[in-house]
């Protein structure tokens, strides 16, 4: 354990979390297995392509040559810790991009240099942006085939409005490409093939590199120049910097995340990763960086601080929950202030629930190792939590703090599930609910008419890798029906109804009464409620109740049973009784009154829309743009992406399903695609009639 520095304590200053985070297939898992490599985390380089990559250790990843979960790791490169974390690509999985840079302090955006800046890119750059995150850009694949460093630099500048400034510039192209030029250091880079990129070589520019390289420079100090005003100055009479001068500005710049870096490399080919573990040390935050984490009191909601220091109250965020075959429940934290020890006792404030901590590991990808402490700033795996959740906060018990929760997006697509034998049905239960807790984006719920069991999630790949999961962990067989997508309702204009329950059994009774309206609020509002009671005609304590009974009802539609959405629910006035009202009777009657609101409301069906884009060889072109208009598909863009052509557009998720043989058929294999949620929007009304028809529906939506 000494040997890689595990055992040891490193000061916040030379601590690194950082994050890899890219579009499919762009070499982040490549990249990732490098830094292991040169940093001697492990002795062989692990190949995605082989399935023998480390940090994609699941059977599911092997096979699909994909990563599906975020993995964790520590490895020390000069005097520094890395705690590096490899996300998925996939859009499926994007809720592990989400919570990983959450809790990251930075991140290493690796690009294409073929494909540039793609579609998960963009979302990626997105969460990153929404977390202030500092990133580094990494631009991968320099000796393939159409590879463009100047190209990719320019897309990152108008498709993401980064500010991207490269501290490096090839040397060679494509098949040519054998090093870099550092413009910090102005010395040419050459990489020793035989070596596996081991051994470089520092040397002087080349001739015939010289002016692009003053010239790449003198934009380089520009640009750095204009966020520190000695450099600046400088800079205007002529002068030449530093190298020092420069590295420390760069570092500010790119903390405030005013300028992202931009090196490039080929990480299949060995070459740039050292150089990219040396700016990771040189340019990203260490915890002490960044601004304290802000949370507010679990009492009265009262802001608070916590500085990242050991010496501080204890502050973590529970980010992760993963099950493993040898010590069950893992929940992954992110240690923000104070110290997590081995066998103490922590409070989950936001459940008001005390926890043990019975062991502490540091995890590499899924194999352990044990340690006593985890202090501010670190990354650990947390064993013995019994019902912390991801996004809850874990503080000492007598100073709580509750950090800001964590942002998961709604399933599109679902699907029925069932046992396949007796022995299967006592299994299942219990196996989805372990992966609810895994994965927030994936849900299950039961059909209160069918009693099927539904489990929903991000797309097909996402629901066909739990399935996948449930026979191989958890030995659980089940069948499957087809995917059925997510569809919601909503209303489309205001309308009242009066909700009233009354039993009388004999003796108490029970007595609830309210007038309620409803109100179309604009698309992804979600749900609003209003309490316009004055004079006590209901009484305060049952206004939680009518609150309740009406979520409640949301949940299921009047048209088809799917969950009501924009919508605001106003209560303004009713009645009660002094003996025989109760919470659930106002609970009843709220329910009763909105179903009925509703129903005058002239309610509607949505349905997701998803955002799609295809990458096409121009002979294929026409037949992709056909296909996609016969799927209701609303184009908004096409154009060029180096020798390919693009599409993107707005799709119902509905048609897409079976999209990935289509596309292919369609183009000899040859084009991609990437899909996403973007909206909701409504359902034609004919299609609509036939969902309905299928469903049973009670109410037709209006024409």
């Amino acid at each position: 354990m000494e040997e890689y520095g595990i055992g040891k304590s490193y000061p916040l200053d030379k601590v690194r979390n950082i994050g890899v985070a890219a579009h499919i297939d762009a070499g982040k898992t490549t990249v990732s297995e490098r830094i292991l490599y040169y940093t001697g985390k492990t002795h062989k380089m692990g190949e995605v392509h082989d399935g023998t990559a480390v940090m994609d250790w699941m059977e599911q990843e092997q096979e699909r040559g994909i990563t599906i979960t975020a993995a964790a790791t520590t490895c020390f490169w000069r005097d520094c810790r890395i705690n590096l974390i490899d996300t998925p690509g996939h859009v499926d999985f994007t809720m592990e991009v989400e919570r990983s840079l959450r809790v990251l302090d930075g991140c290493v955006a690796v690009f294409c240099g073929v494909g540039g800046v793609q579609p998960q890119s963009e979302t990626v750059w997105r969460q990153a942006t929404r977390y202030n995150v500092p990133r580094l850009a990494f631009i991968n694949k320099m000796d393939r085939v159409g590879a463009d460093f100047d190209a990719a630099v320019e897309q990152m500048r108008s498709r993401l409005g980064a500010n991207p400034v490269p501290l490096q510039i090839p040397w060679g192209k494509e098949a040519g490409f054998k090093g870099l030029i550092d413009l910090v250091k102005m010395k040419a880079i050459l990489f020793k093939e035989e070596a596996l990129g081991v051994e470089f070589e520092e040397t002087d520019i080349p001739a015939d590199m010289m002016q692009a390289a003053e010239d790449a420079r003198d934009y380089m100090v520009e640009m750095v120049s204009e966020h520190d005003d000695t450099l600046m100055e400088k800079f205007v009479e002529g002068r030449m910097p530093s190298e020092t001068e420069v590295r420390s500005t760069i570092r500010k710049a790119t903390l405030t995340t005013e300028i992202t870096p931009v090196i490039c490399g080929s990480a299949l080919k060995n070459k740039g990763v050292q150089q990219l573990l040396d700016a990771i040390c040189d340019y990203l935050p260490a915890p002490s960086d960044i601004p304290t984490i802000k949370g507010q009191d679990p009492k009265t909601g009262e802001p608070i601080e916590r500085r990242p220091d050991e010496k501080e109250p204890l502050s973590a965020l529970v980010f992760k929950i993963a099950s493993d075959p040898f010590v069950g429940k893992l929940s992954y934290v992110r240690v923000y202030s104070g110290v997590l020890e081995n066998g103490s006792y922590v409070l989950n404030s936001t459940r008001d629930r005390k926890e043990r901590i019975g062991r502490l590991l540091h995890m590499h990808a899924n194999k352990r190792e044990e340690i006593e402490r985890a202090t501010a700033g670190n990354i650990a795996a947390v064993v013995g939590l019994k019902e912390s959740k991801t996004g809850d906060t874990l503080s000492s018990e007598d100073k709580p703090i509750v950090l800001e929760k964590m942002h998961f997006p709604e399933p599109v697509i679902s699907m029925a599930i069932e046992p396949k034998t007796k022995a299967d049905r006592d299994k299942l239960s219990t196996t989805l609910q372990r992966l609810s807790d895994e994965d927030p984006t994936f849900q299950i719920k039961t059909n209160e008419e069918t009693g099927q069991t539904i489990i929903s999630g991000m797309g097909e790949l996402h629901l066909d890798i739990i399935k996948d999961r449930m026979l191989r962990e958890f030995g659980v067989q089940a069948n499957v029906g087809k995917p059925q997508v997510a569809y919601k309702e909503t209303i489309t204009k205001a309308a009242k109804a009066e909700g009233k329950f009354i039993r009388q059994t004999g003796g108490r009774g029970q007595y609830g009464h309210c007038y309620l309206e409803v109100q179309p609020l604009e698309r992804g509002k979600g749900f609003e409620f209003v309490n316009k009671v004055v004079g006590g005609a209901i009484p305060r304590e049952y206004i939680s109740s009518i609150e309740s009974g009406i979520e409640g009802a949301c949940a299921n539609g009047i048209l088809a049973g799917y969950p009501v959405v924009d919508i605001q629910a106003i209560v303004y006035d009713g009645s009660y009784h002094e003996v025989d009202s109760s919470d659930i009777a106002f609970k009843m009657a709220a329910s009763i009154g909105f179903k009925d609101a509703v129903r005058h409301a002239e309610p509607i069906l949505l349905e997701p829309i998803m955002l799609v884009e295809a990458v096409v060889p121009e002979e294929y072109m026409g037949d992709i743009i056909g296909d996609l208009n016969s799927r209701r598909c609303k184009i908004e863009m096409v154009g060029e992406r180096g020798n390919l052509r693009f599409v993107k557009g707005l799709v119902p998720l509905a048609e897409m399903f079976g999209y990935a043989t289509a596309i292919r058929s369609l183009s000899q294999g040859r084009a991609t695609y990437t899909m996403e949620p973007h909206s909701y929007e409504q359902v034609p009304v004919q299609i609509a009639e036939k969902i309905l028809a299928v469903e049973g529906a009670k109410d037709k939506p209006r024409r």
